[in-house]
């Protein structure tokens, strides 16, 4: 059975399998729609949550960053997982205490103001397509390459897939979706990881791997390696960065708070029966995440070093099958700035753009390209970093059956966290806004109705950006987490934790704190990406990590305009004190 065979079995047969569970746990209620009813278990939330927030960029792209990046790609690794102990332990449990479906929901209450709900739909609906955009541009990548179509056929196929399972069965749907998404995705991501660990080092523990010595006679271990080679190929050291103190420092710290102010995981908490309940399947899922981020590193190694010996000083007549299989969708390029006919990898850009191919080929077969070479650049290759992942079973030449695996796993990890954050739009659209703020007397089959329509307009303008997206997956998303760092999670935060925060401050906060961060990004990746260098950079901050500034410009405005505009009425301190204050504490503390 050839490997393109086993490829359209094992997606097809997980295609299969996720709409199924749609039509089994289809939505009858706006409950069931929006939380899954409430009553979730905890273990099986918690794998849920873990799909959910594990996304293309975890599976696909993040691998792939920390291959070319080296210490720099840490960066991703550190603030996701930190952000999600920060979320586990400071917000999860209150939130679910409130008992309401959605984020806005609690900012509308606590902030006694539809104009703050209104605001946080706004802030939520930013951050969700800014987030969906590198969901969809992975699932197209993975769709190209594996089904042999255009990454825009590919993006379309994807969102037909999510319109079925998250359109009709809504919150509950997606939960046990997601579950078998988890095991797919997981499954996917640790059988190649073991294969090649073991064929590098003859560990078949990964994360062991990673300190090893390579098999291949040189005595030095994995890391030694590469600092080695890429040396020598003109790069800098693998275990060295390049990014200063305080940009690794401010992409770290609002990747960390992005994630506690993500709506489409926060809600997850939501479908607990219980506040314990919360604390226990955030537990559950950080043990889940894990299993995958503890193995990201290995894999980033491992699949630099393949890539590095399969293609570096390789004639291109005989370069492997996987890059002329990559090769045909312009996700891997070469352009023969010498002549020789022998690829060269070094540091730089080969050339400006992405890859745009002439009708002609040159002497030894290549397409050429009408891409202008980087003048100074030694560099002849150009590699999508989002490829690295699915790319390395077969750069190591691994089974086709793993091949298959991990183009299933791919698109059970873009698909999660898509259907996800559709489901967080739709609820923001007809719960917030038309529910809560205009039509207040809509009926629950309307309400529900509405939120399928919205549901649908959300995949269609999600699919745009997909196939326009304004980065790398990891990138695009490291963009949501900044723009959720400098508008949600402050006002979440303030909300919990402060009784004097009232409405206009938290309004005013929300609006600078957005505003700031929206514009710095969209001026540096839109606007004038040719500026985008650390010379351009406020105090040498990368828009990548601006969403710290965002985040305490938010803090700021919010409690200036809050010491002089009148104080939140006293049920909104009773309110608080409600949320914070363990079941029970208070009668205790009374006798």
């Amino acid at each position: 059975m050839t490997t393109q065979t086993l490829i359209y079995i094992f997606v097809g047969l997980s295609f299969a399998l996720y709409i199924g569970i749609a039509i089994w746990s289809r939505a009858g209620s706006t409950r069931e729609f929006y939380v899954a009813g409430g009553g979730v278990h905890p273990v099986v939330n918690g794998m849920a949550t873990a799909a959910d927030w594990m996304s293309a960029a975890s599976f696909i792209s993040m691998a792939g960053l920390i291959a070319f990046l080296g210490y720099d790609g840490s960066v991703y690794l550190m603030g996701w997982t930190g952000g999600y102990v920060m979320l586990a332990l400071l917000l999860a449990p209150y939130l679910r205490k409130f008992g309401e479906f959605t984020v806005p929901d609690f900012i509308g209450t606590r902030f006694y103001s539809k104009a703050a709900r209104t605001v946080a739909v706004i802030c939520l609906i930013f951050i969700s397509f800014t987030y969906i955009a590198g969901q969809m541009r992975g699932v197209g990548i993975v769709f190209s390459r594996f089904l042999d179509v255009e990454v825009e056929i590919g993006v379309v196929i994807g969102m037909a897939i999510v319109f079925v399972y998250a359109v009709l069965g809504g919150m509950k749907g997606i939960t046990y979706t997601q579950v078998a998404q988890y095991c797919v995705m997981i499954f996917a991501y640790l059988v190649p990881a073991i294969f090649i660990s073991l064929l590098i080092t003859g560990n078949p523990v990964p994360q062991l791997g990673l300190g090893s010595v390579v098999n291949d006679g040189s005595g030095l271990t994995v890391l030694q390696k590469l600092d080695e080679s890429l040396q020598m190929m003109g790069f800098g050291a693998y275990t060295q960065g390049s990014k200063s103190a305080v940009d690794v420092f401010c992409i770290t710290a609002a990747l960390m708070v992005g994630t506690a102010g993500l709506p489409h995981v926060i809600v997850r908490f939501f479908t607990v029966p219980k506040a314990s309940d919360a604390r226990r399947s955030a537990g559950w899922a950080l043990v889940f995440i894990a299993l995958l981020y503890t193995t990201a590193p290995a894999v980033a190694a491992f699949a630099r070093i393949n890539f590095n010996d399969s293609v570096h000083q390789t004639a291109y007549q005989d370069a492997p099958a996987w890059f002329t299989n990559w090769e045909a969708n312009n996700l891997i390029a070469w352009q023969d700035k010498n002549g020789d006919g022998v690829m060269q990898v070094a540091s730089g850009d080969a050339f400006e753009g992405a890859p745009e191919y002439l009708e002609q080929t040159g002497a030894s077969g290549e397409r050429l390209l009408a891409n202008a070479p980087v003048a100074g650049s030694d560099n002849e290759v150009y590699v999508d970093r989002d490829i690295m992942v699915l790319a390395n079973p077969e750069i190591a030449n691994l089974p086709g059956w793993v091949i298959a695996l991990v183009a299933a796993g791919g698109l059970a990890a873009a698909l999660s966290t898509a259907a996800g954050l559709l489901l967080v739009i739709s609820a923001a659209v007809s719960h917030d806004l038309l529910k809560s703020t205009f039509r207040p007397e809509i009926s629950e089959k309307g309400e529900l109705r509405a939120a399928r329509l919205a549901a649908s307009a959300a995949i269609i303008v999600a699919g745009f950006l997909g196939i326009y997206p304004p980065g790398w997956v990891a990138q695009v998303v490291a963009f949501a987490f900044g723009l959720a760092a400098a508008s949600l999670f402050p006002a979440i935060f303030m909300g919990i934790f402060t009784k004097s925060m009232n409405r206009e401050g938290a309004i005013a906060g929300m609006v600078s704190g957005l505003a700031f961060t929206f514009l710095y990004i969209a001026y540096f990746k839109l606007w004038a990406p040719q500026a985008n260098v650390a010379a351009n950079w406020l105090l040498g901050i990368s828009p990548e990590g601006i969403g710290i500034i965002g985040m305490l410009i938010n803090f700021s405005v919010a409690i200036i305009v809050a010491k002089f505009t009148p104080p939140p009425p006293q049920e909104i301190g009773q309110l608080v004190e409600m949320i914070r204050v363990p079941r029970g504490a208070r009668q205790a503390r009374e006798h």
